[in-house]
């Protein structure tokens, strides 16, 4: 199986997943969602405003596709791993931004799917070691473990991090060959162990979770006005209809 999609507009060789050393890139534009569940919806609004504090400076477009508050479309993290498999495969955005009370239940949802790479981050420079080697296209936060007084300042500077200057630089540079090529390499591994067609993925899901992931309204807007993939929208629209 080849899972691969491009990332964010660059100005050198984009980035992909396809099992190969990426290189390292700039970003010109990138669309960023941010997907939250039940357990910290409450948190939302503090999440929200920090990530529009780093991304409108960069001109990077976030949209909040999860929940927003306790009353809103129901949600767990496991729900949160096929919206984020479904919006990066389909090209609908180049990054996901979630998380859940420790940030490891949205880890693991996220990272069994084909073509999401997510890293863990608790402080900035998580972020920025995850952008320099790992060089994925999620994160995922502990929203509720360790978040007290001044976290929201946390939360921005991984933000920051994240989402600022070049991709997959390496750290310590000098050690940026091998690991480009060891992300390259677990990549080819996860290709070998899920199924070859991506939608047989989400087939083979229950599909009342994948209904369920699917039918929040911002989760919607956001997908159909961004999908590049006619074969994905057609198969969210039958889930959906």
């Amino acid at each position: 199986m080849k899972v691969c999609f491009q990332g964010s507009k660059v100005q050198s060789t984009p980035m992909t997943f396809c099992g190969q050393a990426r290189t390292a890139f700039r970003r010109i534009t990138m669309k960023i969602a941010l997907m939250m569940e039940n357990s910290q919806a409450n948190k939302n609004a503090i999440i929200l405003k920090e990530l529009n504090a780093v991304a409108d400076e960069k001109g990077f477009p976030v949209y909040n596709v999860g929940m927003s508050d306790e009353n809103d479309h129901h949600l767990t993290y496991i729900h949160l791993g096929i919206m984020a498999s479904i919006l990066l495969n389909s090209k609908a955005v180049d990054f996901v931004v979630t998380g859940c009370g420790t940030g490891q239940g949205a880890l693991m949802s996220l990272n069994i799917h084909p073509g999401v790479v997510c890293g863990y981050c608790i402080d900035p420079a998580d972020a920025f070691l995850f952008a320099q080697i790992n060089n994925g296209n999620a994160l995922s936060l502990p929203f509720a473990k360790g978040f007290g007084w001044g976290a929201e300042l946390n939360v921005r500077f991984i933000f920051e991090k994240a989402f600022t200057g070049r991709n997959g630089e390496g750290y310590p540079p000098e050690r940026k060959e091998p690991q480009v090529r060891n992300a390259g390499i677990l990549n080819q591994v996860k290709a070998a162990v899920v199924k070859e067609n991506y939608l047989d993925t989400l087939r083979a899901i229950d599909p009342q979770l994948v209904k369920t992931a699917v039918s929040g309204p911002r989760f919607q807007q956001c997908f159909f006005e961004n999908c590049q993939d006619k074969a994905i929208e057609d198969f969210v629209r039958q889930i959906v209809a």
